[in-house]
């Protein structure tokens, strides 16, 4: 098992996301780190317990080959995500110049516009049904159900090139999230 060290990480800024995608480090081996499908990480079968170092690992995390790993300027480590590597923890309704749109926060504070940033699909997860929206680098982010549960109050039907039903728009585009059987 390998333990990811942060070199290079103090040249990274301190808003935004680091240039992960420019960087080319050798693979170094497994890491004993396991995003939850509830959104929680473990480390060495631990939970971490301070957001501040969740949102630190969430901002090197690449994916590749359908395969997780942390990422810094001198090593890339792979790390297993039980299903989304991101949660959705809160949402609200945004004015944009493509009109009114959903804005997301991930329990790691990243923010995305339904429409614009990210897309809104259902997808499976061990039997059931559940909702993502698309991240960086061709990850997901898990909705949380809360915030699920408080869209769902603004469905109205949609039409999209997957049928129709309920669904949500935002920024002028439509999801379709309940198709009409």
């Amino acid at each position: 098992m390998s333990n990811i060290e942060l070199k290079g990480l103090s040249e990274m800024p301190s808003s935004g996301l680091p240039p992960v995608h420019n960087w080319a480090p050798p693979f170094c081996g497994d890491m004993d780190m396991v995003i939850k499908s509830n959104g929680e990480w473990f480390h060495d079968g631990g939970k971490i317990k301070r957001p501040a170092m969740v949102t630190m690992f969430s901002r090197i995390l690449w994916f590749e080959n359908d395969e997780h790993f942390l990422v810094t300027p001198v090593e890339k480590v792979r790390i297993q995500v039980e299903d989304a590597p991101f949660l959705v923890a809160n949402w609200q309704w945004i004015h944009t110049k493509h009109g009114r749109a959903i804005e997301f926060t991930t329990q790691t504070d990243d923010v995305l516009v339904l429409g614009i940033d990210c897309d809104l699909w259902m997808g499976t997860f061990k039997n059931e049904e559940r909702p993502y929206i698309s991240m960086r680098y061709g990850m997901k982010a898990l909705v949380g159900r809360n915030v699920f549960y408080g869209m769902a109050e603004s469905l109205e039907r949609v039409e999209t090139s997957k049928g129709r039903g309920m669904g949500i728009i935002s920024a002028g585009k439509s999801y379709l999230l309940m198709q009409d059987e």
